[in-house]
């Protein structure tokens, strides 16, 4: 899939008539008397901008400003985490829906002629927030109507949007291959594709063919001066950062290319639950001890998670495999005999609807394949993680004190899942993406989902004990993180527009990308120097705000 785009140079206004740019800037103007914000004259300012180098019907179709009704849905439809749905966090002052790359372009260049920081929402489910929510007046650009997939089965390769979801693609790439070919990314089949592949991206096929970062071919990358870049003209270097450094750093991606890798017609299942009767703590130990060297075609998450008002735990063992029931049991007897798996716990079923089983855990009835192409199918809930990354097993005593934090009031609304590593994963290097954490026995995360605002203090703090809890039987120096599981507690940068070195982003970028981080800086230097791309986490610029002058 090629960017609608005309030119893959700078932007150049449309031509309008005189009579035209007088109507758009009076109506334009009326908005702006409407909103109140403290940053009227700013905001004013860009909506001027954008019609001097935007088509006319850009500002009514795809412009939503704070007083246009349509405001809050369209705000509120990708607001994942409900955790930042308070009046309290600061709305965009402008949310732009483009259809085109060249209205990209526009409110890029209106975004830094105005200094209005500019964020980008692939599909929302950033942990922290972060693609939708600023601590300094910004213009949000939503990439919904960027979910074309382009399928070449032939060649094995697809060209992605990056306001596409997950869903929507497995049901594409499924569809095209006669449920042959898969994607290897993650659960939640309403992730937005961009954000999700350049932070890594990992799930049931992760073992057999590694991230969704490591089958990404090319992209479509627009940098700070507005210009469409591939992965030849960007440079191997840039290139290589978008694929685990998160892509938001560098510019605002508008497509991925990717290859779709091979399926077996039939792969098989299982979700089993153990009790603490049933041995759930031995069972949840030996997995630490096999589950990363079982065979590659085989991938088991492994869950703990207390119940509400007991004093108990359940482990929740969920399953994919590469090939048929009568292949697996016999493997499962052999290397994992304490799960007790049985045929009756088994499942067989097409990729693809492996993929709406995993998300619904364990659904035996409705594997609804258009459950994948819903992007609001799935209830919405306050939610916080924090993850971890392990490399020798957690002792018993470990888990039981572990047990201890998660019976306390607010307990079981945190999920704590596993994912083990080995085969394909641990075998590409550390350095051939930005993502570094390839010797790991397994992933670790603290996952809390809750419903009531008024229990967020205590389930947060809670999340934050059982984190503090597990330092000793995690990695150290750093203790490593995932970067697409967000985490704002571990290290950001300095308030608002407020310079950050090097040194000060490393509290939390080496957690995040350990020895790569210091190779993420330098292609941020080059690519982004005045740091316009920025969050909370972005990788930080050696050049300090102020030192150049920008070229607006």
């Amino acid at each position: 899939m090629k960017p609608q785009t005309k030119s893959t140079t700078s932007i150049l206004p449309f031509n309008i008539s005189t009579t035209t740019l007088v109507l758009v800037l009076s109506f334009l103007h009326g908005i702006a008397l409407a909103d109140d914000h403290v940053h009227h004259d700013t905001n004013q300012k860009f909506l001027q901008c954008l019609s001097l180098h935007s088509e006319n019907t850009f500002i009514s179709k795809v412009i939503f400003t704070q007083s246009n009704s349509s405001y809050i849905s369209i705000l509120n439809n990708l607001k994942q985490n409900l955790l930042y749905a308070s009046p309290e966090y600061r709305r965009p002052q402008v949310i732009v829906t483009p259809f085109h790359v060249s209205q990209i372009q526009s409110v890029l260049k209106c975004a830094r002629k105005h200094g209005l920081r500019t964020i980008v929402r692939s599909g929302g489910h950033d942990h922290e927030g972060l693609s939708y929510v600023s601590e300094v007046p910004f213009v949000m650009i939503d990439l919904i109507n960027f979910n074309q997939i382009d399928v070449d089965a032939e060649e094995k390769t697809a060209w992605v949007g990056a306001g596409a979801t997950l869903g929507e693609l497995y049901y594409k790439v499924s569809e095209e291959s006669n449920n042959l070919l898969a994607f290897p990314a993650g659960v939640c089949p309403t992730v937005g594709v961009g954000g999700h592949l350049s932070g890594g991206g990992f799930g049931y096929l992760m073992r057999k063919y590694g991230l969704a970062a490591d089958q990404v071919i090319d992209a479509h990358l627009m940098d700070v001066n507005g210009r469409i870049l591939d992965r030849k003209s960007m440079g191997e270097d840039l290139f290589w950062a978008i694929r685990g450094g998160g892509v938001a750093s560098f510019g605002i991606l508008v497509a991925w290319k990717v290859n779709l890798v091979d399926v077996p017609s039939t792969v098989t299942v299982f979700t089993v639950v153990r009790t603490l009767e049933q041995n759930a703590t031995q069972i949840h130990h030996k997995w630490q001890q096999i589950a990363y060297k079982l065979p590659e075609e085989l991938v088991i998450s492994a869950g703990l998670k207390s119940v509400e008002g007991k004093r108990t735990m359940v482990a929740i063992f969920s399953a994919e495999y590469l090939g048929g029931v009568d292949r697996l049991l016999p493997l499962m007897q052999e290397r994992f005999p304490e799960l007790g798996v049985r045929k009756e716990d088994c499942q067989e079923m097409s990729w693809v609807e492996s993929t709406v089983y995993h998300r619904a855990f364990n659904a035996k009835e409705n594997l609804n394949l258009e459950l994948l192409l819903d992007r609001l199918s799935f209830a919405k809930y306050y939610m916080k993680a924090k993850s971890d990354y392990v490399r020798e097993p957690i002792p018993v005593e470990a888990l039981e004190g572990m047990y201890e934090v998660l019976y306390e009031e607010g307990g079981h609304n945190i999920y704590v899942i596993s994912f083990p590593y080995g085969g394909r994963f641990n075998e590409i290097s550390e350095t051939a993406t930005a993502f570094p954490h390839r010797s790991n026995k397994f992933h670790l995360m603290y996952y809390a989902e809750w419903y009531d605002d008024e229990e967020s203090q205590r389930v947060i703090e809670l999340d934050r004990k059982l984190y503090d809890y597990m330092a000793p039987y995690v990695t150290k120096n750093p203790r490593a993180t995932y970067f697409n599981c967000k985490d704002l507690e571990i290290g950001r940068n300095n308030f608002g527009d407020n310079y950050t070195s090097v040194e000060e982003a490393g509290v939390w970028g080496n957690k995040y990308f350990k020895n790569n981080f210091k190779r993420l800086v330098d292609v941020k230097t080059k690519a982004d120097p005045d740091n316009f791309f920025r969050n909370e986490q972005s990788i930080p610029s050696r050049v300090r705000q102020g030192s150049r002058k920008r070229n607006h």
